[in-house]
């Protein structure tokens, strides 16, 4: 009887991927098959950055005993009031709950994708512009569903050693800078990269 609530609970205890975009949802899905890793990822969890879908997805997971690792851009809450009161809410809600990893990044997933190729701590006021800029790393990058399910781009973009560098990147970033990321702590949830300190 033992064995089986261990094992059940090991299987509880797999993270679930919730995701803005399909940007997030091919990324994950691309590590997922380069890395064999052990993670739920579901297409109705991806597709509406707002924050009150987002918490809905949280409580649905939490509720079947789940763990969340939330992935999402914070742009909006820099232009729109009710977002960043929404958005300041969910991060206290969930600021000491085990079973939820808010990771967001300002503008965008973007930002933490060209942080694989550049140190940066320069201000991208939108997605777009940082976009513009990871073009001249990864050459045709959009973010349509025609180029993100091809995996080729995150297996360059992970190469030679990258994942590490964007990570120690990312982690040494104030959440407070003009642009940030807090996908490392993804990375780190799932077992990609390790802290060299």
């Amino acid at each position: 009887m033992a064995r089986k609530e261990s094992i059940r609970q090991h299987r509880e205890a797999t993270p679930t991927i919730i995701g803005a975009g399909i940007t997030e949802m091919w990324y994950f899905q691309h590590l997922q098959s380069k890395y064999r890793l052990r993670l739920k990822l579901r297409p109705r969890f991806f597709g509406n950055e707002n924050v009150g879908t987002l918490e809905k997805r949280i409580a649905q997971i939490i509720a079947d005993g789940g763990r969340a690792i939330v992935v999402f851009d914070a742009d909006v809450s820099t232009w729109n009031d009710v977002e960043r009161r929404r958005l300041d809410a969910l991060r206290r809600k969930y600021a000491k709950n085990n079973h939820v990893l808010l990771c967001d990044s300002l503008p965008s997933i973007e930002y933490w994708f060209l942080l694989h190729y550049v140190n940066t701590t320069r201000h991208f006021g939108t997605s777009k512009a940082v976009v513009q800029e990871l073009t001249k790393h990864i050459i045709g990058f959009d973010k349509t569903e025609t180029f993100l399910k091809h995996q080729k781009w995150v297996d360059d973009m992970v190469a030679d050693g990258r994942m590490a560098e964007a990570y120690n990147r990312a982690k040494q970033s104030a959440p407070e800078a003009s642009s940030y990321t807090n996908v490392w702590k993804a990375i780190k949830e799932l077992g990609l990269t390790h802290d060299t300190e």
